[in-house]
Formats: structure tokens, sequence, C-alpha cells
């Protein structure tokens, strides 16, 4: 497999950047890990005239606190977040994912941005920001804009990022006290995309009552999928296992028309979304009720 034929520029500053994506608006795409990327090159489903590798602008690769949320920058690696000590004590759900993106050859050249931007919808990623809340930030001719995470992942492959927008930084809000999480995921080999998987979180009351809860299923659909319906099952209940079940039901039937391919069919997926959150919610809460 051979890419088309392309441009190639290696700018040092954001400005430059930008810049080029605008001087070739729609016919570039940017350049961080590639691990995304460079596949979709080599079989051809992507032939931009030219690729801005952002490699070379200075200042894009941190891990840092930002008033109180994880600020993660545009070329800051898989591993790096994987290996962060503060990753792994105040963002256990976050560090967990980054155990099964791949393999750790993928994320020693991957970038979480760069994973975020190519909106895979069976990628872990994407999921985890979603059931973090997490905000976007991207640079484009007319300044700095900030997209929520609900808005961001519009269908296969697509953001709400504009042509001419660099994805700078990412930022992932921490759980709430007396919150418990659980990530679940099947996949025909570790490191395989996922056929189904979920993202759970539950914070609860001293008295055992659920006071929020967040689930988020991926490789269901076009994007990952928020089933509030589940989500409603239990705001205000007791958390138990008959709760749980009603939930995993409720979020396998919430699945606007599930993929389905040669590795799993839609009706296999559904049942997978119901499984995996029935067990997801009874190990988000058990964190919960320790926590």
């Amino acid at each position: 497999m051979k890419p088309p034929s392309f441009e190639y520029a290696a700018p040092t500053t954001l400005e430059e950047a930008v810049s080029l994506l605008k001087q070739h608006e729609g016919d570039a795409k940017v350049l961080a890990g590639g691990q995304s990327l460079m596949p979709l090159l080599n079989m051809r489903l992507t032939r931009p005239a030219i690729l801005v590798d952002v490699a070379r602008v200075n200042g894009l690769d941190y891990i840092r606190d930002e008033g109180g949320v994880l600020a993660i920058g545009a070329m800051t690696r898989q591993r790096s977040v994987e290996h962060s000590e503060r990753v792994k004590r105040d963002y256990p759900l976050l560090h967990t994912a980054m155990l099964h993106i791949a393999h750790p050859q993928n994320r020693n050249q991957g970038t979480v941005c760069g994973s975020l931007a190519h909106a895979d919808p069976a990628a872990e990623l994407p999921a985890i920001a979603l059931a973090l809340d997490a905000e976007f930030r991207a640079v484009g001719p007319n300044g700095e804009r900030r997209i929520k995470a609900d808005d961001f992942f519009v269908t296969y492959l697509t953001t709400s990022l504009e042509a001419t927008e660099v994805l700078t930084e990412v930022r992932f809000q921490p759980l709430p006290p007396r919150t418990g999480w659980a990530f679940l995921e099947l996949a025909r080999r570790h490191g395989d995309f996922a056929l189904t998987g979920v993202v759970a979180r539950l914070a609860r009351d001293g008295g055992g009552r659920c006071t929020d809860a967040r689930i988020v299923l991926f490789g269901v659909g076009a994007t990952p999928v928020r089933v509030r319906g589940a989500e409603q099952v239990l705001v205000g209940q007791k958390l138990d296992a008959t709760r749980f079940e009603e939930a995993g039901r409720t979020a396998g039937a919430e699945i606007d028309e599930p993929l389905s391919d040669v590795h799993a069919s839609a009706e296999y997926r559904r049942d997978l979304a119901r499984v995996l959150t029935r067990r997801a919610l009874t190990e988000a809460a058990s964190r919960a009720a320790a926590a």
C-alpha cells in the first residue's frame, strides 16, 4: 500500500500552521503522531494535497494543571499520559483507557489530541472525552475557539473542527467526590479496536442513592453515544443489581441503529452494550462506595 502524492510542510509556529491550512483550505491535513492518518493515506481513503506536520511547533507538548482541570497539549504522546503520575493518581479513568489503546509502540508515537481529532467511533479517547466533560481548544484564522465534548463529535471520522483550525489542547474535568468509575471493552484481541465498549461514572450520597450518572458507549455507532435514558434509570435510586440490570437493558435499547459489519452484527453489539453496561455500573458503584 502506498499513499497518494502530497506536499509536506513542517511549520515551527502555530501561526504558520494555521496560515498553511487557510492557504490550502479543505485540501490539507494536520499530521501529529500519524498513527491514525498514515493508514488512511496508505489505503487512499484520504487524498490531501498537503500534510501540515505540527511536530516542530513549540509549546504543544505538555501535561499540566490549569485551574483544577487536566490540560494536555496537541503533541503530547499517549505514552506520556500513560506514564504520568498525576494522571494515574487524579485521573484513573483516563489512565485505564490509555492502556487499552492499541500497543505501546503505537502509543509511543500517537498523540491524545490526534486520536480525538481522528474521531474513530470505536476508539477509547472520544468516549473518555464525553464521560469527563472534556473541552477542546482549537486555533484558526480568527483566534482560539473552545468546543465542548458534546458538540465536538459529528459523525464517522468527523468533528466540528473547521478545515482551517488546529486542535491545540484538550482539557479533562476531574471526577467529583464520592464518584466511582469503570471502563470496559470487548475486542477480538488486546490492542484491536473495540467491538463495543462502555465508560461509566456514578456519584452517590451517604445513603447509597445515585446523585449523578454518566454512561457512554463506543463502537456502536457513528460517534461515542451517551445513553441518557439509562442514566435516568439510576439517578435518585438505590444503586443495586436490579437497577444495573434495568439500566443495561435501557442502554442496549437506546442505541440507534448499531453498527453491523464482518466483526459483529448489530444485535450482537446491542447485547454487548447491555451486558457491559451492567458490569461497568456494578464496578463503578463499588468504587463509589469506597470513595
